[in-house]
């Protein structure tokens, strides 16, 4: 499967314009880990991509992503791309055990955080967006409140990189798409 192809699916499953981009944020956060582990782009792209494509249709966790695993299975997704999808979930159980998988468990919450912290910037600007802003927000607990904290920091130990890296890292790649994802960049 193509990006293009990828982005055909996901629209099919997905209506909400705040969960597509939601997915192109991932997929940028993941696009930016690929270039610096020197990993398979349009792979890491695609992950990123999928991993919530079937949340909109299946939002409880006795479905979500297993439901998007057969899905993706059917359409021949590769079974190492399918198991860090799985494993974007906690709740799964399925380790992340690859490089891949512990990417997107880092990346996914953090997009989306990063995010929120930007619409309510003045300009809601992805410019305006510094690591410490983030780590400053992240202190806050009823600021974007659905967002999982632990999962973050999970996220971060378990990808061994450190917080204002990452941080920075996933910043800089939701700037460059900051036009699609409706902020200012």
């Amino acid at each position: 499967m193509n990006r293009t192809e990828a982005w055909e699916l996901l629209c099919r499953y997905t209506h909400s314009d705040s969960l597509r981009k939601h997915a192109l944020a991932v997929e940028a956060g993941m696009l930016a880990y690929a270039r610096h582990f020197n990993e398979d782009q349009e792979a890491w792209r695609i992950v990123g991509l999928l991993h919530d494509f079937d949340y909109e249709q299946y939002p409880d966790e006795a479905n979500h992503p297993a439901r998007g695993n057969e899905i993706l299975a059917q359409h021949g997704i590769p079974e190492p791309w399918r198991r860090a999808i799985m494993g974007h979930a906690s709740y799964t159980g399925v380790p992340r055990d690859t490089l891949l998988a512990r990417t997107l468990f880092a990346v996914d919450e953090l997009a989306g955080f990063v995010i929120a912290v930007a619409l309510v910037r003045p300009g809601r600007s992805l410019a305006d967006v510094t690591p410490d802003a983030v780590r400053k927000k992240l202190k806050q607990k009823a600021f974007a409140a659905k967002v999982n904290r632990a999962e973050i920091s999970q996220g971060i130990e378990e990808l061994g990189v450190a917080e204002e890296e990452h941080f920075r890292r996933v910043i800089e790649a939701l700037r460059g798409i900051a036009p699609e994802l409706g902020l200012g960049s």
